[in-house]
């Protein structure tokens, strides 16, 4: 009579173990889901910025439109861009290229470089990357959350049994990189 029962607590607490991982797994997948989101919602807002950036550099520079040209060609790129993350990542670093570009046309302006506009738009543009980078990071650790979950045993079984995949990691460049400033170290005479 003991047979049966031990039988029967162990299927259900074998049921009870796929049920907890596989719900672990969609949690899991949900937190993909949800940090994804707010990258997405950072790209936005830089897809917003670039073009007030391109209209003040272009009314100090107005010849240098081959730059203007290619960061509103990588930006449209970017927007259209709604596939995997990693060819997103694609576009997005050619966005951050060009963003770089037209960052180094400013640096040969130095009334551009002293306009309030121009830096408040730096200074909003620096914020962004630095919020996008922090999503990223957060999409990025969810993602090795899951696809650890999704790789180690025992859990790799229940996850290929209801077909849970690896998720990709988001990986972009900083629009701006953000430099040392140089110490130079004289012998005293």
């Amino acid at each position: 009579m003991r047979g049966p029962w031990i039988l029967l607590i162990a299927i259900v607490v074998f049921a009870l173990w796929i049920a907890a991982v596989y719900n672990g797994l969609v949690r899991l997948r949900n937190h993909c889901r949800e940090s994804w989101s707010g990258i997405d919602t950072e790209l936005k807002r830089r897809y917003d910025l670039i073009p007030r950036l391109v209209e003040v550099v272009k009314g100090y520079a107005q010849h240098e439109r081959q730059v203007f040209e290619r960061v509103v060609q990588a930006r449209q790129a970017a927007v259209a861009s709604t596939g995997a993350p990693a060819s997103q990542a694609r576009d997005e670093n050619a966005l951050v290229g060009s963003i770089k570009g037209l960052l180094a046309v400013a640096e040969r302006y130095p009334d551009l470089k002293a306009s309030d506009q121009f830096l408040a738009l730096q200074r909003e543009l620096v914020n962004t990357e630095d919020r996008i980078q922090a999503a990223r990071r957060f999409y990025n650790a969810n993602v090795r959350d899951l696809n650890t979950r999704i790789e180690a045993f025992p859990s790799n079984l229940i996850a290929s049994l209801w077909g849970f995949e690896r998720a990709d990691y988001f990986e972009i460049e900083e629009a701006i990189v953000r430099e040392a400033p140089r110490v130079e170290m004289t012998a005293p005479v």
